[in-house]
């Protein structure tokens, strides 16, 4: 819109001047041929009237012609005989030689005829100076000149401003179709601009109309997810989903570890009889409620397992004997209007351990909730008991092993349904001081967390996979998996820049996964991380989603390359006819917005062929060995 302002400002500044120009050499030509005729007429009568003779002729020429206002006089006679001739020599000249040779005054010389009586003595022609209108028209020129131009930036000026006026809301519209082409759907404001303001009109309707459409498969899916692992009287998780969750934290080699609470709701039998059926309902969705807090709080699943026993599955090795005493005492205060003076409920309590029966456990936590039902009372009785390290010296080993480079990284592949590699899902494990073994940094999460090493973790990670990918260019990619606290981390994010710029080639080739939860919590945080990653070259995506998809309500507003569905809803998929419909359905939506779809935790042939049959791309998990 600028270089065609500029050009039609020039355009018609040129042919104003060309006008202008061409119109004054015409004007200038014209009174040039006018004196010419003018100036030889009365010259030749007053030659005529003295009578003259040749020499007087002569004399009379050489005077007028010395006045230096013309260029040419000549005098013949009859028989063609010059009598008389005056040119005036080439002399300097003010206007340039160029301008001359552009614009010629072609003017026609004055002619008149010299008589005596009836005697004709001879023909007179003359030529006049041109000099003088030269100088007239190259200075009209320049006059022309100064004055265009100085309206030339007038018009550039109000051009700018003008342009000023139309370039936010057109750079609106350009981001707002930029937003688009990156899976990103956005509404802009409505610019006052009339052209402008029925492309916004157009853009914001069709994005308008995409959000709905996604916002309506959400909650289809919402639907198809709830009725397939949610309990219908409570809407806590049910019994088959929590099962699978904790099997999942005993197998799962990302597992952090954790505990496991059962909780009762004391004389349930007696309350059913007492109270009714519609008031034990009641009884159980006030249990409910409370659970289900605490579990948002503790970022911890929450479980209705049978008639009148609950289940919270706490992730990390610390904190559950807080949260259990702060649950128990919160059930009894929520359930006292029914319940009365009575025992309310009992807890039993576990702890976590990676490879465990998940049988024996669940024996050995009914045994411990048993034993606090038997006390009578509202009580709270542990499964055996295990002590923990130290937690500052171990954050100070992590430190010291990070350090000292005791620290490497191990990769396992997510193939396509065709089985080619699609990338390497990377873990790392450290060596601490005194220790001859190797252990995962997942296993020190909850240390990481709670004295801010996760950033160092994640960014220890990040360089050992760039170091990777530049020194094997053909390895397909490798996916870091960062925890909330690093992508909510300002330094982080800038530190994380900094080695993708440095690492251009290899960043093409990195997949950064963020867990769903994590993005929940920091979800302006994780909007921004993943603008700025992907302008890095860098691929984004949720890792264990599907926990809570119900929150993540912007998922289309996020510009996303991939979802890793949690191992949660691919468990026994075969036999669940309601997660296959789910899992199909999100494969399909995410599939619109231009996201890939990849499961964790497939561990044999049926699971797969099952997702194959939902329409994922891909999966890990120990059925998916390496490509040959």
């Amino acid at each position: 819109m600028w270089l065609a302002i500029i050009l039609s400002t020039l355009l018609a500044l040129l042919g104003g001047l060309l006008a202008s120009t061409l119109n004054a050499r015409s004007y200038l030509t014209e009174q040039l041929s006018a004196k010419n005729t003018d100036n030889a007429t009365a010259l030749a009568l007053a030659l005529s009237q003295q009578r003259a003779d040749a020499v007087m002729v002569e004399l009379t020429v050489s005077a007028l012609f010395d006045s230096g206002h013309y260029a040419l006089i000549r005098v013949v006679d009859p028989l063609g005989k010059t009598i008389v001739e005056r040119i005036a020599p080439a002399t300097a000249r003010t206007v340039p030689a160029w301008f001359v040779r552009a614009l010629p005054l072609n003017a026609v010389p004055g002619q008149a005829q010299i008589s005596s009586g009836w005697t004709q003595l001879g023909t007179l022609t003359l030529v006049s100076d041109s000099h003088f209108a030269y100088l007239a028209l190259w200075k009209s020129v320049v006059q022309l000149v100064v004055a265009l131009g100085l309206s030339g930036l007038l018009g550039g000026f109000l051009g700018a401003m003008i342009l000023r006026r139309l370039h936010e809301p057109l750079q609106r519209v350009i981001r707002q179709a930029s937003d688009i082409s990156e899976r990103r759907f956005v509404l802009i404001d409505v610019p006052d601009v009339p052209e402008l303001k029925q492309l916004a009109l157009a853009m914001n309707s069709m994005v308008t109309r995409l959000k709905t459409m996604f916002a309506e498969e959400a909650q289809r899916l919402e639907v198809l997810r709830i009725s397939a692992n949610y309990d219908p009287l409570t809407g806590l998780a049910n019994r088959t989903f929590f099962l699978t969750q904790l099997l999942d934290s005993l197998d799962t080699e990302d597992a952090a570890g954790g505990t496991l609470l059962l909780v009762r709701l004391a004389n349930f039998s007696r309350h059913q009889q007492r109270l009714g059926t519609p008031a034990v309902n009641e009884l159980l969705r006030t249990f409910a409620v409370v659970l289900e807090k605490h579990a948002a709080q503790a970022h911890a699943v929450a479980a209705r397992i049978g008639e009148s026993d609950f289940a919270l599955l706490v992730p990390g090795p610390s904190g559950a004997h807080e949260l259990a005493g702060k649950l128990l005492a919160d059930l009894v205060q929520a359930s006292a209007p029914l319940t009365g003076s009575g025992p309310a409920a009992c807890i039993g309590m576990g702890r976590l351990q990676h490879g465990q029966d998940m049988a024996g456990l669940m024996a050995q936590v009914s045994g411990a909730l048993v034993a606090a039902e038997a006390t009578g009372d509202n009580a709270i009785r542990e499964a055996g008991g295990e002590t923990t390290d130290d937690d500052q010296q171990t954050a100070d080993l992590i430190r010291r092993a990070f350090a000292n480079g005791q620290v490497r990284q191990l990769s396992f592949p997510v193939l396509d349904q065709k089985g080619q590699l699609v990338h390497r899902d990377c873990t790392t494990e450290l060596m601490l001081d005194g220790k001859q073994a190797w252990q995962p940094t997942r296993h020190f999460r909850q240390v990481g967390e709670a004295f801010q090493l996760m950033p160092l973790m994640d960014l220890s990670a990040i360089r050992l996979a760039l170091g990777k990918l530049g020194s094997e260019p053909g390895l397909a990619g490798l996916a870091v998996s960062l925890s909330a606290l690093s992508v909510s981390d300002k330094a982080f994010r800038s530190q994380l820049l900094d080695l993708l710029k440095a690492n251009q080639e290899a960043a093409r080739r990195l997949w950064l996964e963020v867990p769903e939860a994590a993005a929940v919590q920091h979800l302006d945080s994780f909007r921004e991380f993943v603008a700025s990653i992907r302008k890095a070259g860098s691929r984004v995506g949720l890792g264990q989603f599907g926990r809570h998809f119900s929150q993540v309500d912007a998922l289309h507003d996020l510009g996303l390359d991939f979802l890793k569905v949690d191992s949660s809803f691919v468990r026994g998929l075969q036999y669940s006819t309601d997660n296959q419909l789910f899992l199909k359905s999100l494969a399909s939506v995410a599939h619109k917005m231009g996201m890939q779809v990849y499961a964790d935790g497939v561990i044999d042939r049926a699971e797969m062929a099952a997702l194959q049959g939902a329409g994922f791309d891909g999966a890990s998990g120990p059925a998916v060995k390496e490509p040959t």
